[in-house]
């Protein structure tokens, strides 16, 4: 009688890796949160004395404008 085709094996691979886990965050210091509404404040701080002086100048508009950037950007890395 002939034999029937048996299925092919499976190589068996003893240990199989799971997927990676991810590695937790770690949590931002904690002088990062104040330091970062720090930088925010001193940037209005800076826009509202520009308009409060007589000449008004538009690089310290800017420079203000600059520091509030950071600072948003800064909380981007916040965890």
């Amino acid at each position: 009688m002939p034999r029937s085709r048996q299925r092919p094996r499976k190589t068996s691979q003893r240990y199989q890796l799971g997927p990676q886990r991810k590695k937790p965050r770690k949590a931002s210091p904690r002088w990062f949160g104040p330091l970062v509404l720090g930088v925010m404040g001193i940037g209005v701080a800076i826009i509202v004395w520009n308009y409060l002086r007589p000449d008004a100048s538009n690089d310290l508009l800017f420079v203000g404008l600059g520091l509030i950037a950071v600072g948003f950007i800064a909380t981007m890395f916040w965890k």
